[in-house]
């Protein structure tokens, strides 16, 4: 019992550091943390997956997620969602979960801002 509380007492500062976290809920992939969107400076631009990046197309970048992934991001601060397809890697800043398009950031509400706490849910995993 005292290995136990012991575990639980190591691993709950590693949890509440995090900037964001990923879990498995009922089959779900799930993960929250912060979004930037990126777009002219790279339009026109070929992603990591081989795919011409196009600032209005419902695309993202993300770090390991799978190309071809369908995501739910869900803005938490105003409640609006997108989905979008993962074509890209990035993003390349430490506390950012993902970049999305210039067009996805524009439906989600956060082009003014720069950035948005989001929740990000798996909703199709590529063939």
């Amino acid at each position: 019992m005292k290995c136990r509380y012991l575990i639980v007492f190591l691993l709950l500062p590693l949890i509440f550091n995090s900037n964001c976290a990923s879990y498995k809920y009922e089959g779900t992939w799930i993960e929250v943390g912060l979004a930037s969107y990126y777009g002219k400076k790279f339009h026109g631009k070929k992603t990591a997956s081989g795919e011409v990046f196009n600032m209005y197309k419902l695309t993202a970048a993300h770090r390991k997620l799978p190309f071809g992934t369908y995501v739910k991001v869900t803005n938490l601060e105003n409640g609006r969602s997108v989905i979008v397809r993962i074509n890209d890697r990035g993003p390349f800043k430490k506390n950012r979960i993902i970049d999305l398009s210039y067009e996805a950031a524009k439906r989600l509400g956060i082009i003014s801002k720069g950035v948005a706490h989001v929740k990000l849910e798996v909703i199709k995993w590529p063939q």
